[in-house]
């Protein structure tokens, strides 16, 4: 008997069926075609000896070895004279740094004290494909009262963060930095700050399961419809999200009571900026300060001078700047809403700015990831791509349904790949509204007219616009990719990148 590949509904590794595979001792789904002697093609399961002999080859290892413990569990959080019933991962916000170096191997133990299941998903790390914490895909999910021992080898240095993949949880508390060192870093900058801007509803308006059951009734009356064209000044459009937040957040503060950053004049800071937020991108800037901006989703590029920067959910950058004698605002300005995450940098006496000032800089047309080039020593090899998949990202009107290629994650068929291939993804954007695509286990590069883009695990696809991307297939397993605003993600705007052997 042989089986053909069929709609993920119907069988294939998704969230619904990969636990009964699992359960029924299966590593392997017979696929392919039949007749006239062919041979069968079996999926690389999250469990098959492939993914650990991949971690082997792949993966060097220093020796080290860095344990952590975290509890997912039920906080009372002060925003900055605000208290929230959220959750978080140890009563902090965001959850306490993981800091560790290339090559070191990661033992992180999750106790789930929540009432719900769980998972960690360590954003933007090219781990194995049973530590990629997408429940029903690359594990099962941690039950309330249950722990599960994350165990892989940290293979590219740069800025990370990591959340649970189940259902809302992101738009609460749970996430934390993840900062992987290059033992080579350290001759441009002399002190360094990591800066982690949030939107946030969760204990003061309603919570996230709520806000999505309401656009799920109300629909897409509003979301994903044009108010006004993408722009160099406002390159999102008119629409630019679905949820309005009462609050929005530098390392876990309002403005009202903000973090303060320090440093000496003449310093060099580099900052690691993430944008943890389920909804919304900022427009980042540091008052009297340009940027220079030296990475990309960890990865290095030519650096680059920036006013400001537009940061997407799930994109990190990292900036260089020389600091200056005072105190000055540093503001994610959330894009297209009101509203801004704040903070102060100070180097030496004077009033510390308003929590309401819009530094000049943010008026200056933002720097994307368009704008940015590989290093050289990070670029992809010369070489045609073995496959091209284009990715239609659309809408459903009359309720609140994203799409990729017209189906829902419930719907979708996985994108095929096999391991040492060049594969092209051709994100074209049908609708009016931006989309962060998010590929886990893999850092692709941005395809562009003028040489090598950088290299990103998250890149956002501008209305009516079309991204291409190309990465190498040498993470063998089931990967998710989707867009990183967590509302569409959970309405269906989710695929897999799956592995044949």
């Amino acid at each position: 008997m042989c089986m053909t590949r069929q709609r993920a509904g119907a069988f294939s590794l998704t969230r619904r069926n990969f636990l009964a595979l699992s359960a029924a001792g299966t590593s392997a789904v017979v696929l392919g075609a039949c007749g006239n002697g062919s041979s069968a093609t079996a999926v690389v399961g999250p469990d098959s000896d492939v993914v650990g002999q991949a971690e082997d080859a792949r993966r060097s290892a220093t020796g080290r070895q860095v344990d952590i413990s975290l509890s997912a569990q039920p906080s009372t959080i002060d925003l900055g004279g605000v208290q929230v019933q959220t959750w978080t991962f140890g009563d902090r916000l965001p959850g306490a740094e993981i800091r560790l170096s290339r090559g070191d191997v990661l033992r992180a133990q999750l106790d789930n004290r929540l009432e719900q299941e769980t998972t960690i998903h360590w954003h933007g790390i090219a781990l194995r494909n049973d530590m990629d914490g997408v429940p029903g895909l690359t594990q099962p999910a941690v039950a309330s009262g249950d722990s599960f021992g994350y165990d892989f080898t940290v293979p590219d240095a740069g800025t990370y963060f990591f959340h649970p993949h189940v259902g809302t949880q992101l738009d609460r508390g749970l996430y934390a930095p993840l900062i992987v060192e290059d033992p080579a870093d350290g001759s441009d900058y002399d002190l360094e700050a990591v800066l982690v801007l949030d939107d946030w509803l969760d204990g003061v308006a309603g919570d996230p399961d709520r806000e999505l059951e309401r656009l799920r009734s109300e629909g897409m009356s509003m979301g994903g419809m044009s108010m006004s064209a993408p722009t160099a000044q406002s390159p999102l459009g008119g629409d630019t999200g679905d949820v309005s937040y009462p609050y929005y957040l530098i390392n876990g503060k309002i403005g009202a009571d903000p973090i303060v950053l320090g440093g000496r004049p003449g310093q060099r800071l580099r900052l690691r900026i993430i944008n943890a937020a389920a909804d919304t991108a900022f427009r980042f800037a540091v008052g009297g300060h340009p940027l220079t901006v030296t990475h990309s989703d960890g990865f290095p590029v030519q650096p680059e001078q920036a006013q400001c920067l537009l940061i997407g959910m799930g994109e990190r950058y990292d900036a260089i700047i020389t600091l200056q004698d005072g105190a000055f605002p540093i503001v994610a300005a959330a894009e297209g809403k009101d509203g801004s995450g704040f903070a102060v940098l100070r180097t030496g006496p004077g009033a510390a700015p308003q929590s309401s000032v819009r530094p000049a800089e943010l008026s200056a047309a933002p720097v994307m990831a368009d704008r940015l080039r590989s290093l050289d020593t990070v670029r992809l090899s010369a070489r045609e791509p073995d496959r091209t998949y284009d990715i239609a990202l659309g809408m459903e009107m009359g309720g609140y349904t994203w799409t990729l290629n017209g189906e829902t994650y419930e719907q979708h068929t996985p994108l095929d790949v096999r391991e040492g291939e060049r594969v092209r993804l051709r994100f074209v954007n049908a609708t009016t509204m931006f989309h962060p695509m998010h590929l886990h286990g893999h850092t692709f590069e941005v395809v562009n007219g003028a040489g090598s883009g950088p290299r990103k695990d998250t890149s956002l696809v501008l209305p009516n616009q079309t991204v291409e991307v190309d990465f190498d297939t040498d993470n063998p397993g089931q990967w998710l990719l989707h867009c990183h605003n967590l509302y569409h993600g959970e309405a269906g705007m989710m695929t897999s990148v799956s592995y044949l052997a």
